[in-house]
């Protein structure tokens, strides 16, 4: 059947694609070297957390922050128009510790429900030089998290990314899926950064200079978006030189993780949102990639249930996925991504074909935003 042969040259093609996807992952981030803390380093800093509804969470995290070894920051706390004891959760602290800032945002109309509005007064009310970013939900893994921070910085580098992991779940699949899908979202945009091609970052674990958000007029260019803060003004801000990365164990945060599909799809559609706002060259090299991953396994199919050349396409097919196991674990072992490795064919496939239906989801809908 001749169209089974054009299949089979474009089957070859995408796996060739992907293998150079991988190899750059593979030699631009997996095999490096972890990043090291740089000591003396005492820049003065600004942690900023914006909270809505989590008092929980501030009453376990609030502590974890405040036993940082750094001693040159403060903590602005942030509530979004609470309706629960969030506001009384960090009045609290701050009549305690003088080092904690509250910031009390009520809802406007023209910013209803925007987080964004909410970040934004948070940061004007920051005293310190560079501004350090996390969640009500996370917490970091030590306490020299800040000192790894303020070392990345330099008189080029304005931006730093680090990593958010999720706790660990056992014998929860939906758990090892939101981990593995993080640590792939994170040796993507810690690689590309590396070859100059800074794209995003996450808000669990993200600093920059304050001059870095005024001289680009802080979030404007996409205040209309209810999502994005973090990967959206990363985006529109981070250069081929700015930009430094963190990957010690040391200065991971760790969040909870969403426990079921329905709130981890209902999350992801905000986040793949976003990324229809990117730069172009962004959207082409990050489509290029999902694309030809979705080709790779509808192809791979095909072509086996008709057994043509089964030979070369299971070939292909082992030599694709070594590459990317190889990948991953390595990044893995990298980031602490312990428990997720034996599952990686399984997760890789799932992600995929979840990643589509997510995708043609939002083609339907707009999803939903910040609580």
């Amino acid at each position: 059947m001749p169209w089974l042969s054009i299949v089979f040259w474009v089957f070859v093609g995408v796996v060739v694609c992907q293998m150079a996807f991988f190899l750059v992952f593979l030699l631009y981030y997996a095999l490096k070297n972890t990043s090291d803390l740089k000591p003396g380093n005492t820049l003065p800093l600004s942690v900023i957390v914006c909270a809505k509804n989590e008092a929980q969470n501030l009453k376990t995290n609030i502590p974890l922050l405040l036993e940082q070894s750094y001693q040159n920051f403060e903590l602005i706390l942030v509530n979004d128009s609470s309706s629960d004891e969030t506001l009384a959760i960090m009045e609290g602290f701050a009549d305690i510790n003088p080092n904690v800032k509250v910031v009390n945002v009520e809802n406007v109309e023209s910013f209803w429900g925007n987080k964004k509005y909410a970040l934004t007064l948070g940061i004007k009310a920051a005293t310190k030089s560079y501004l350090v970013f996390t969640d009500a939900d996370c917490k970091p893994t030590s306490n020299r998290w800040l000192s790894h921070i303020s070392g990345s910085f330099s008189k080029t580098k304005r931006i730093v990314l680090g990593y958010g992991s999720y706790q660990r779940y056992k014998g929860s699949l939906i758990n090892a899926l939101i981990r593995f899908e993080t640590l792939l979202t994170a040796i993507q945009y810690f690689s590309y950064a590396r070859i100059g091609l800074p794209y995003m970052g996450v808000g669990r674990n993200l600093a920059y200079h304050r001059d870095v958000f005024f001289e680009n007029s802080g979030y404007m260019k996409h205040m209309d978006i209810m999502s994005g803060d973090d990967d959206l003004f990363v985006n529109s801000v981070a250069t081929r030189t700015n930009v430094a990365i963190i990957d010690h164990p040391d200065s991971i945060t760790v969040s909870k993780p969403k426990n079921n599909w329905k709130e981890w799809i209902a999350q992801k559609r905000r986040h793949v949102s976003t990324a229809s706002y990117y730069k172009p060259i962004h959207q082409l090299v990050l489509g290029m990639f999902y694309t030809s991953q979705l080709m790779f396994i509808l192809l791979s199919v095909l072509l086996l249930s008709f057994l043509f050349r089964w030979e070369i396409v299971l070939t292909l097919i082992l030599f694709r996925f070594c590459l990317s196991i190889l990948t991953y674990v390595k990044s893995a072992s990298k980031l602490n991504e312990h428990g997720i490795t034996f599952l990686l064919p399984v997760l890789e496939v799932t992600l995929i074909i979840s990643q589509f239906f997510i995708f043609i989801a939002n083609l339907i809908s707009k999803p939903k935003h910040w609580n």
